[in-house]
């Protein structure tokens, strides 16, 4: 059976399968309906459902805040949401989001340490009252524009390798993280805690211990300037999927044995954190159409061509990643592709310009023209930064989730029945189902 249920402040909608079919019989049955060359994103809902199961049993104490930059998808944000996830925004635009959702004023952090004034001012209005600062200029605009707001302090942690480091733009180094405590104090001002964050991508768990044990130490010295602070915030850089190099399972053992030894329980310490590609990355599987191709001569004695394929999505739109984001991109093929006899080849983007390349050089299969290639991993900084540069549009998002998932959501319920007069209650709308 097949329900269809649309998405808040979005003319798509999801649908709820009662058997998830691979992602890549799935894209092939997109191919076959949309009848054109555009490409597509196909977004496993349940994907999403089971990262969040999945934060909530191995980091128990620490409540996830979405990092909206990553991905603002309508569908990832209204299933977070519904999930009971906070949400971490820097802009006017995320708030006003986030909070179209239903979603309590008290589940967002504004973690953007230098703020518009008009924004500071918004976020007063609707009492989005958690947000980062590092620098003196900004508690003074606080000052002036949000008075009663709930400050957070945001260090600069020990360096760590990541595949961004926002070490360079934003964190008061924490030798200097008193001085600025001391100049909010004189102003009246509100800190409840503290945050860090030890690099988008964050290649390495010992990052985090790092920076637990330094963010100990500015809280015993708030105590000691007369703060009693409340709030942990231990950022993003969470991984979207297991590499060899960092996994999920390792960096959850690190930050639980540290938050445990430093931060008990008995404390009274919240703990919040900031994962985006954690759950957006492995979310996403982007489909495109190979619209034209080129076989270049060598000049060597051996005379061999190279293959120059161009693709309908490019470094200007969902693969900006690539140039942003540091992206290590893998592109994979249909089974109708031969696998046995690779090729020289590049790939390229559909725009003019000469820095639409994902690949100068690679391995492929020998490919025409008409036929799909998809990439993996795609729903971390990619969407959210996408342009529409030469009139290339942006793919569209076919939106699916198993009712395994589902009825995780919606609570367990353990038969059909039950799950459809729930989803009719709770999301208010009448199921009209049928067979695939």
């Amino acid at each position: 059976m097949k329900i269809t249920y649309p998405i808040k402040n979005s003319s798509h909608h999801f649908e709820v399968m009662t058997e998830m079919n691979s992602v890549e019989k799935l894209m092939e049955k997109m191919i076959q309906e949309q009848g054109t060359e555009d490409a597509f994103f196909i977004a496993d809902l349940g994907e999403v459902v089971k990262k969040h199961f999945e934060w909530k049993s191995l980091m128990p104490r620490v409540e996830p805040f979405y990092a909206v930059k990553c991905n603002n998808d309508p569908a990832i944000l209204q299933f977070l949401a519904s999930l009971g996830t906070g949400f971490d925004c820097a802009s006017k635009a995320e708030i006003e989001q986030v909070l179209s959702l239903g979603v309590h004023p008290s589940r967002i952090v504004y973690a953007n340490a230098c703020k518009m004034r008009s924004h500071v001012q918004f976020a007063c209005k609707e009492n989005v009252s958690l947000m980062t600062f590092d620098n003196e200029d900004e508690l003074k605009k606080v000052k002036s524009y949000y008075p009663n707001a709930q400050l957070v302090i945001r260090i600069l942690p020990p360096a760590s390798r990541a595949v961004c480091d926002l070490g360079c733009k934003y964190g008061v180094e924490p030798e200097k993280a008193a001085a600025l405590l001391e100049q909010a104090k004189i102003m009246g001002l509100n800190v409840v805690g503290l945050s860090f964050h030890v690099g988008s991508g964050c290649l390495e768990a010992e990052a985090f211990k790092k920076a637990i044990v330094a963010a100990r130490l500015v809280f015993d010295q708030a105590k000691e300037l007369g703060f009693n602070f409340e709030v942990l915030d231990i950022g993003g850089g969470f991984p979207g999927y297991d590499q060899p190099s960092i996994n999920f399972g390792d960096v959850t053992s690190t930050i639980n044995s540290n938050i445990d030894e430093l931060f008990p329980e008995t404390c009274g310490v919240r703990i919040i954190a900031e994962p985006g590609r954690y759950y957006a990355a492995s979310a996403f599987t982007l489909a495109a159409n190979v619209i034209a191709k080129r076989e270049v001569k060598s000049d060597t004695k051996e005379n061999k061509s190279k293959h120059m394929y161009y693709i309908n999505d490019g470094v200007y739109g969902s693969f900006n990643c690539i140039l942003y984001d540091h992206a290590d991109i893998k592109v994979d093929y249909f089974k109708n592709v031969d696998l046995k006899k690779k090729f020289t080849s590049s790939l390229w983007g559909p725009t003019c310009d000469g820095l639409d390349c994902l690949f100068e050089q690679t391995e492929m299969p020998l490919l025409d023209v008409g036929d799909w290639v998809y990439f993996q991993n795609m729903g971390a900084y990619t969407l959210s930064a996408g342009s529409t540069f030469n009139g290339m549009p942006r793919p569209q998002v076919y939106y699916f989730i198993g009712d395994t998932q589902w009825l995780e959501m919606q609570g367990g319920q353990d038969s059909w029945c039950q799950f459809v007069k729930k989803l009719e209650q709770n999301w208010n709308i009448r199921v009209q189902g049928h067979l695939l």
